[in-house]
């Protein structure tokens, strides 16, 4: 008696007799055919008939005429509510219609979550969320045309590459717009390596050269400043709300000096003016907090990060934020690095940052390093330009190489993504230089470049920093409690070392609070919410009884004596150093190719200066952002 199998992979394989099929086996057959006649009516009455087509982006250059610039409206979102409104304030002095659509909400975040695929990140969800709402707006609500809406509107974004899901957003935004219904939306970018003439020609509606970047510029600069004063004055405010009642003031004059092309710099001391009126307390205890991680989470002011800022406020802070000038530092940075790093391969480079194009000459390396070190130079003058006027005093941007430099034994300076280096960096100077109480780092769940690497980075710092206070959050949308619960726990320590710095600062100092606010009564411009001590320790308030103090306690002469004390041993510092110093220049100066990189620096500050003297402003910027800002 033969023994054999059926081949059939949905049926058990079992011993049959003779070759005759068993009955369960005639049955499965039954069930499949039924099954797939189900599928088939299914698919018709679904009209799904036809195979799944994968879904191929057909929008990836989408273009603007010049005839529709008058019509179409520019919708534009994804940094702080400040630097957003201002730079609809600037397009629109640049002669376009823009609209800010406002902050990503929780809203915004169902609809991305909706319309996107699965798996993205935080930022992409609110952001794309954002813009498929309004949209959604527009047509529901408002009652527009969906092809008037297609027609008349387009979102204007920053694109770029590498390992951060950043790159991928505008792939997200016309995925989402197809699926909500906008197929044919335009979205557009400039590239951050793109260079300030990406767009031009003409019958280009949207002209992306040297005074449209430029403008964008003023306005994200103006922003900063605006923030960073703002979050320096409110947590001492008085009455409440009156902080915030500067900045709309302010906000306001900002946008119509932008609009109207009117000198921005009298429209900031304008704005001083507003915050000159808002009547504080400095010293109250306050826990200095410097917030970091990933880039829009750390940046936004919604519900994207739970309203951390605020929340902060809330809990007894004086808020460090990060300022996106000092972003455009890290990307000139990058270059220069990159430069430096891959100069000997010359032409057989071909990276993002390739150095083919500079075969052209012997000095083609040197004199794009000599243009990062004058665009770095132009970018902080260019900020203390922006914030003296404000009132922004005493505020200083990163040190770029500085915080290279700490953070390259526990994070190398070549691993890319989201910040880099520079979450483990700034931890390790805020601790090391007594710059802030507690450290907050913020970031969507499942950032790989702040959670994944940064985070585990972390806990090395802290173990061979004893007293670091790190506090690591993630968001997701929903989760806003455990985020509130563990930001709390931090936060009642820093409050307490803020306390204890400033009674230990009394002590220390043989000063007492009354004496100290007597002083000030009696001096006013101490008591200005503009006023910033020189840096002591952490806290503003400590900060400034050390500043108030050697007047209570020391007289004019012994305070001269102390000046010219302190001054001959920085000379005598100075000199121990001389010989040295002297030797290490004589080496430098021998150097041919150190000789060779100074010459390309004169040559171009010295176009540089040219340029300014015959009123060339565009050629001059462009020169200083083009390669470093943008590239």
């Amino acid at each position: 008696m033969s023994m054999e199998t059926h081949d059939s992979p949905s049926i058990r394989r079992l011993p049959v007799l003779g070759g005759a099929p068993p009955a369960e086996a005639v049955n499965d057959e039954a069930l499949e055919a039924e099954l797939k006649a189900f599928e088939e009516a299914e698919r018709e009455r679904l009209g799904i008939r036809k195979e799944r087509q994968q879904w191929v982006d057909s929008m990836l250059t989408p273009e603007v005429k010049r005839e529709e610039r008058e019509k179409i409206t520019i919708l534009n979102a994804g940094l702080t509510a400040a630097q957003d409104f201002l730079i609809e304030g600037a397009l629109r002095g640049r002669g376009y219609k823009v609209k800010f659509i406002g902050v990503s909400d929780n809203a915004g975040l169902q609809v991305g979550k909706e319309f996107g695929n699965r798996g993205q990140c935080n930022p992409t969800y609110f952001t794309v969320g954002s813009l498929v709402k309004y949209l959604i707006d527009l047509r529901d609500v408002h009652g527009m045309e969906t092809r008037d809406i297609i027609k008349n509107y387009m979102f204007l974004s920053a694109g770029a590459c590498g390992p951060c899901r950043f790159g991928m957003y505008v792939t997200e935004y016309r995925k989402a717009l197809r699926d909500a219904g906008f197929e044919g939306f335009r979205v557009m970018l400039f590239q951050q390596q793109g260079g300030l003439s990406q767009a031009t020609g003409d019958d280009v509606g949207i002209e992306m050269n040297p005074p449209f970047f430029i403008a964008i510029i003023k306005a994200i600069v103006s922003g900063d400043v605006l923030n960073a004063l703002a979050y320096r004055v409110r947590p001492y405010e008085l009455v409440p709300g009156a902080t915030n009642a500067a900045v709309e003031a302010s906000k306001r004059i900002l946008y119509e000096a932008l609009r109207t092309r009117a000198n921005i710099f009298l429209a900031l001391y304008r704005c001083r003016k507003e915050f000159l009126k808002v009547q504080v307390d400095k010293l109250r205890p306050r826990a200095k907090v410097s917030i970091i991680g990933e880039f829009w989470a750390m940046t936004t002011e919604g519900d994207g990060n739970y309203h951390l800022q605020k929340f902060l406020e809330s809990e007894g802070s004086e808020n460090d934020i990060q300022l996106t000038t000092a972003w455009l530092l890290y990307n000139i940075w990058e270059v220069a690095r990159d430069t430096r790093e891959r100069k000997l391969l010359k032409s057989s480079d071909g990276g993002q940052y390739g150095l083919a194009a500079m075969d052209t000459d012997a000095f083609g390396v040197t004199r794009r390093l000599a243009t990062m070190r004058v665009a770095e130079l132009g970018l902080r003058v260019g900020f203390q330009a922006f914030a003296l006027p404000i009132g922004l005093y005493g505020y200083k941007l990163p040190d770029m190489d500085h915080v290279a430099e700490v953070a390259q034994s526990y994070y190398s300076n070549d691993l890319r993504g989201g910040e880099g280096h520079m979450e483990v960096g700034k931890l390790i100077v805020n601790t090391v230089n007594q710059k802030c109480h507690l450290t907050v780092s913020v970031k969507p769940f499942g950032c790989m470049p702040s959670s994944g690497v940064s985070d585990g980075v972390q806990s090395l710092i802290t173990a061979r920093y004893p007293g670091t206070l790190y506090c690591a959050v993630e968001t997701s949308g929903d989760g806003a409690t455990n985020f509130y619960s563990r930001v709390q726990m931090f936060m009642y320590k820093a409050r307490i070392m803020a306390e204890q710095e400033l009674q230990r600062t009394y002590t220390e100092l043989g000063v007492t609070e009354d004496q100290v606010r007597a002083f000030l009564a009696a001096h006013p411009r101490f008591a200005s919410p503009l006023h910033k001590a020189p840096h002591a320790v952490a806290g503003t308030a400590a900060d400034l009884v050390h500043q108030v103090a050697p007047y209570l306690t020391r007289t004019r002469a012994q305070r001269t004596r102390d000046a010219l004390t302190r001054g001959a041993q920085r000379v005598r510092a100075l000199a121990s150093r001389a010989p040295a110093v002297a030797r290490a220049v004589t080496a430098k100066a021998r150097d041919p190719e150190f000789r060779a990189q100074v010459a390309q620096d004169a040559g171009v500050l010295r176009d540089l200066a040219a340029g300014q003297a015959r009123g060339r402003f565009g050629p001059l910027l462009e020169t200083l952002f083009s390669r470093a800002v943008f590239d």
